[in-house]
């Protein structure tokens, strides 16, 4: 399952970031964005989803948020 598919207000732990851009990667990893680490989606808007990880919210846009495999 990715974030487009999580509900709002659930926890989940982020289980892979399907992304072929190592300078994405490097760039989630320092949001605290990594496999094993506990993500939380606070709202659904229309161009992006807001997640919540270690205590700070950022707003992704939907490609990304597909790239992002949770349990």
């Amino acid at each position: 399952m990715n974030l487009t598919n999580a509900e709002i207000g659930k926890e989940y732990i982020i289980q892979s970031i399907d992304t072929q851009d190592d300078e994405l990667n490097s760039f989630l990893f320092t949001l605290g964005c990594y496999s094993g680490q506990a993500i939380t989606v606070l709202a659904n808007k229309k161009n992006g989803i807001v997640i919540s990880i270690k205590d700070s919210r950022y707003n992704i846009d939907l490609n990304l948020a597909n790239l992002i495999s949770i349990i």
